[in-house]
């Protein structure tokens, strides 16, 4: 159950945005509002793995790529010539991939301990690499040939997009289940080391495999849930209420788009929301928080800890991945380059913990306030710049250095906010309430 302090918190943060459309404008208050929407699901994922199991996940960027790569497969439309070139061999190559993986199981089941079975297993392994990679190597350079100034990779299925996300939570979902199933049960600093390793293993693959996304060429142009601006202009409700509010038909259509992405974007975050709250409500939820507050204790009493941990795992990185996809469904375009781990990794865990750690609505609330101010910081800083210095000469050297020095005022801005919210809100803005029986 919400207290007063939630209501108040966020009907401040929708202050702030009435502020930025009267004083800035309102496409890009609208444009700020759907990415902090964004970011209030990457971190309502972050927070059911730390607020709720006390989980130090710092691989959150190789999970939402692990999204924004399912968007590519599923909705860009096949490259006909790249299959041609190249499909069929890389599929042999997936073949005897998965084939001497699963004949290294076997192998290792079917034969007793000993130095037989580990040479067995060996000789599979290397030999099957091998042949694979014989396959594999022709067949990706054959791909990556095909016209790579504007393809160069195999495309996706053509199929919806929204499809899409639905694809980029089960993709993620499906790596943190492997990747738990390695790293949980490590201790906190050591599981954190894991993850953020992970990630970097997983962005690498991304970035570099150009038959799979044409690595840092990036891939423009994804298909999109809404219409598009140019459509929308010829339409006459459009043209009508333009008329109506002084505005032209160009920027009416641009209003109406990220309305529509505002709209599918909240529709997302009420149901995690929802699913979120019945959950940490539920006695999974109170089992949870026992887990996370005492293992010991917990798995005297019978509870698998290490299960517990899988599950919420897997859940908190399938949100993780569904705001992947949406974001680059979003931009209109997949950049593994732009996935730089510490420093976005960094911006979600401070929005966890200036917002409120195992508070759903804190998780949200810091997720809004953090990337608005990361936004803000710049004009912002760059305008107090400009009017303390307003009495030097416009060429005047103290005055251009600080100016020029106005983008890094984001980072300035996140240190103190982090270094205030530690100081007089430790538990965050919205801490954890936990409905004790009398």
């Amino acid at each position: 159950m919400t207290r007063a302090p939630t209501p108040i918190a966020f009907a401040l943060m929708a202050l702030a945005f009435l502020i930025v459309g009267f004083a800035q404008s309102w496409s890009l208050a609208l444009t700020i509002f759907n990415y902090c929407l964004i970011a209030a699901i990457m971190a309502l994922g972050l927070n059911i793995q730390w607020g709720y199991a006390g989980l130090f996940n710092v691989g959150l960027m190789g999970f939402a790529a692990l999204g924004g790569l399912a968007v590519v497969l599923v909705a860009m439309p096949p490259v006909t010539d790249a299959w041609q070139a190249g499909g069929g061999d890389l599929l042999v190559a997936v073949v005897l991939g998965l084939a001497t993986i699963a004949g290294a199981i076997l192998a290792r089941h079917l034969l007793p301990p000993g130095r037989t079975r580990k040479i067995a297993v060996g000789v599979i392994i290397i030999g099957g690499f091998f042949l694979a990679r014989a396959w594999y190597l022709p067949a990706t350079q054959a791909i990556a040939s095909v016209n790579p100034a504007h393809t160069g990779y195999l495309g996706g299925l053509g199929l919806p997009v929204l499809l899409g996300w639905i694809v980029g939570a089960l993709l993620a979902a499906g790596a943190a289940w492997l990747i738990g199933r390695i790293t949980l049960g490590l201790r906190s600093d050591y599981l954190a080391i894991a993850t953020l390793g992970i990630a970097e293993i997983l962005l690498a693959i991304i970035k570099y495999e150009d038959w799979l996304t044409r690595g840092v060429k990036n891939v423009n142009g994804l298909p999109r849930p809404v219409p598009f601006e140019v459509e929308l202009q010829q339409a006459a409700w459009v043209q009508e209420w333009s008329l109506r509010l002084g505005a032209s038909a160009q920027d009416m259509a641009v209003l109406t788009v990220k309305l529509c992405y505002a709209g599918l974007a909240l529709a997302v975050l009420m149901i995690l929301l929802w699913f979120a709250q019945t959950a940490l409500n539920s006695p999974w939820g109170r089992m949870m928080r026992a887990i996370r507050d005492n293992e010991t204790a917990a798995g005297a009493m019978g509870k698998n800890v290490t299960g517990r941990h899988l599950q919420v795992f897997v859940l908190g990185s399938a949100i993780v991945g569904l705001a992947g996809a949406m974001l680059v469904t979003m931009d209109g375009q997949f950049t593994p380059g732009s996935y730089v781990p510490l420093r976005f990794t960094f911006l979600i865990w401070v929005m966890v913990i200036v917002g409120g750690s195992g508070n759903n609505y804190g998780a949200i609330l810091g997720g809004v306030l953090i990337w608005f101010l990361w936004v803000e910081a710049e004009p912002v800083g760059a305008w107090l710049i400009a009017a303390a210095t307003s009495g030097l000469a416009p060429d005047h050297a103290l005055r251009v250095h600080l100016i020029e020095g106005a983008a890094h005022m984001r980072v300035v801005v996140m240190g103190l906010v982090l270094l205030l919210t530690l100081r007089f809100r430790p538990r965050g803005l919205l801490p954890e309430r936990i409905a004790r029986s009398a």
